[in-house]
């Protein structure tokens, strides 16, 4: 490219990926941005390798919930494999973008897709999660992985297809700066930031309000029941032991609706402590990536207000850390998991 044309701060919008940060190649910024990646990336590849290798290797793992979390754990890993080695040698160059804009297109279309990917999947699994304890029936006969994989592969689609304009040329802006990485559409921004964070988050927050009071409502059901075996009278054998199933005349215990119905409606307890770590993930989720599109959109409505580059950088990184955090808390807040992992490392060591 010759010598890069100057950084400037004019443009639209200078928000997303690289182009943010401060200083330059050799700064004393520069090192900290490159030691940083570099621990970053390592961190991201290593933990999210580990739970897709743990989940695929351990059956005590392979649930409906963690087929979820594999395929959230796959965003991670391209996301350091596609976006982070970029982002990073960007920010070490002090924010100029050195390489061919159709290589910052692709990298804006992977990091928006891989991002709307990451809120996708953690809303499938809310989705799915609530039909497995509001319609456990209806769950239960179509169980076998089938719907997870669906809800899987919705997400990517729509994941790619809130992506897909910045590919089509909607980034190729008259007057753009090469110099500089960014969404260059004000209206796409806000697009995609409705699209990938706004409208799935409340939708999400909803979705699991009303999952974790369901299973609060049956878990008190099923201790009331166990209570009430618990003061029933002994002195009279349970009907089924006075006559075998096979009697012709034998009176069941209860119609065997109700009790298909009573089988098909149990959680497992796995798929329970599964479901625990979930509010921890969504959380950090909501910690890393609100303040990013706040900010993000805030520059696309408001042009002429002024944000901090190095607030931008900030948000960016902070982001991007959150796809670091969840093999930690899977660690931390899940014993199988932990379990395994400790396995894994002791064979690699």
């Amino acid at each position: 490219h010759g010598e890069p044309a100057p950084r400037t701060r004019t443009g639209l919008l200078e928000g997303r990926g690289p182009g943010t940060g401060g200083g330059g190649a050799g700064t004393p910024g520069a090192a900290a941005a490159l030691a940083g990646g570099v621990l970053l990336i390592g961190a991201v590849l290593a933990g999210n390798a580990l739970v897709c290798v743990s989940v695929a290797a351990e059956r005590a793992l392979q649930t409906p919930t963690n087929y979820f979390i594999v395929s959230l754990a796959a965003a991670d890993l391209l996301l350091a494999l596609l976006v982070l080695p970029l982002f990073v040698y960007s920010e070490v160059q002090g924010g100029v973008w050195l390489f061919s804009p159709g290589l910052c297109d692709a990298l804006m279309a992977m990091d928006v897709m891989l991002c709307t990917a990451s809120i996708f999947n953690l809303c499938a699994i809310s989705v799915d999660r609530f039909v497995a304890v509001a319609v456990p029936l209806s769950y239960n006969r179509q169980s076998g992985g089938g719907r997870q994989l669906g809800l899987i592969g919705a997400t990517w689609l729509l994941s790619a297809a809130v992506a897909a304009p910045v590919l089509c040329g909607l980034n190729d802006a008259r007057g753009r700066d090469p110099a500089v990485c960014r969404l260059e559409d004000r209206d796409y921004v806000v697009y995609s930031s409705v699209c990938s964070f706004f409208l799935p988050c409340p939708l999400m927050l909803l979705l699991y309000w009303a999952t974790f009071r369901g299973l609060r409502r049956w878990e008190a059901a099923r201790r009331a029941k166990l209570h009430g075996r618990g003061r029933a009278p002994r002195a009279l054998p349970p009907l089924e032991a006075v006559a075998p199933p096979d009697a012709p005349n034998a009176i069941p215990a209860e119609p065997p609706l109700q009790a298909s119905k009573r089988r098909r409606a149990k959680i497992t307890g796995r798929e329970r402590k599964a479901m625990r770590v979930l509010p921890v993930v969504v959380g950090a989720f909501l910690v890393c990536w609100t303040p990013f599109f706040v900010v993000h959109i805030t520059r696309a409505l408001c042009p002429a207000c002024t944000v901090s580059p190095r607030l931008v950088s900030a948000v960016t990184w902070l982001g991007y850390v959150n796809s670091a955090l969840n093999p930690l808390i899977y660690t931390v807040f899940n014993a199988e998991f932990r379990a395994v992992f400790r396995k894994a490392l002791r064979l690699c060591c």
